[in-house]
């Protein structure tokens, strides 16, 4: 069993090596890779010492599983190549999400969606990850007709350069000093805003609608996980100073009425879901519980009053593991293991 990880010195990558390990896929020999930048690094690993090779096709040569999280471009480039080379791939990026001919897949939901032998399959995006793992079961059981999200996205979100950004700008407002933001809402974006201390409503690019990017890939992302190209989606993603993990506010319209005590018991009996609902003693998900986390914590559930067959409920995820690493590598143990 050859597997390699694509921008194995990214946040995502590292995370990914890591959950190789720790959820038990079978590995002989593993191979890091990355761009021209970061390749000689030596990563760490149960299996020793490994040094970061360039990604380039040929090195795609007999590999069984090649996880991808280098960006679109890259994906774009090398994923056909470790396909032709008889490789099964699981792409993080967002270039293969809504091709039809691609699986999106989480694999406590629609892992019944990938075809055997080699090709891609796709990652969803992780915000979408950390939504559909408590609504797909609701979705499943009563209909869902309408989902408003809004999500409380971690700086890591952003990668290291994020989690740089909330700690350097962090101590500069404590200390009294200037600085000038250089990350968010994202790198090249023309104006740049702080993250330390403020809540910024803008990740990814705005679209002509007035939606980003973001809020696009969960509309259509969930859409087509769920098979319900008629479901109604509308988000607002927002970045908020918190180092690690997602967390979002859904609400959801069923097309039959859902008690909220069943709502509690099924989402108890969901694997990959942990119910935290305890309000009266201050018991809900919160990022400082979940980080490290491979599950999806979820509280806060009630009706909602307001409308017919309505309730919320308040959902947190680790973005780096759920709602990317551990997800893709889950998939690869439910095939190969």
């Amino acid at each position: 069993m050859r597997v390699a990880v694509v921008g194995a010195t990214g946040a995502v990558g590292r995370e990914m090596t890591s959950c190789i390990f720790e959820l038990g896929l079978a590995v002989d020999e593993l191979v890091l890779l990355s761009s021209q930048r970061s390749a000689g690094t030596t990563v760490s690993t149960p299996k020793g010492d490994v040094v970061v090779e360039l990604a380039e096709p040929k090195r795609l040569t007999g590999m069984d599983v090649v996880f991808m999280s280098a960006g679109g471009d890259v994906s774009r480039e090398l994923a056909p190549e470790a396909v032709a080379r008889g490789a099964v791939v699981i792409d993080n990026s967002s270039a293969f999400r809504m091709d039809p001919n691609v699986p999106l897949v989480i694999p406590e939901i629609n892992l019944d969606t990938v075809k055997p032998g080699p090709g891609i399959i796709a990652n969803p995006n992780c915000s979408t990850i950390i939504a559909l793992m408590p609504v797909a079961p609701i979705h499943r059981r009563w209909g869902v007709k309408r989902m408003i999200v809004s999500t409380y996205q971690a700086a890591s979100g952003a990668g290291f350069t994020g989690i740089q950004a909330l700690t350097d700008e962090t101590r500069a407002v404590l200390d009294g000093r200037e600085f000038t933001p250089t990350v968010m809402p994202y790198k090249s974006a023309a104006v740049h805003h702080q993250i330390a201390f403020n809540v910024i409503p803008h990740v990814d690019v705005f679209m002509p609608d007035g939606y980003t990017r973001e809020e696009h890939k969960m509309t259509n992302e969930s859409r087509k996980i769920l098979g319900d190209p008629d479901l109604q989606v509308t988000t607002t993603t927002v970045r908020v100073p918190v180092y690690r993990s997602h967390s979002e506010a859904i609400n959801l319209q069923t097309r039959q009425h859902a008690d909220i005590d069943e709502v509690r018991q099924l989402l108890t009996d969901t694997p990959g879901v942990v119910v935290m609902d305890d309000p009266a003693n201050f018991s809900y998900p919160m990022p400082v519980h979940v980080a490290g986390s491979d599950d999806v914590f979820v509280g806060r559930l009630r009706e909602d009053t307001t409308a017919p067959d309505s309730l919320w409920l308040w959902a947190v995820g680790d973005q780096l593991r759920k709602g990317a690493a551990s997800n893709a590598v889950q998939i690869a143990v439910a095939l190969f293991n």
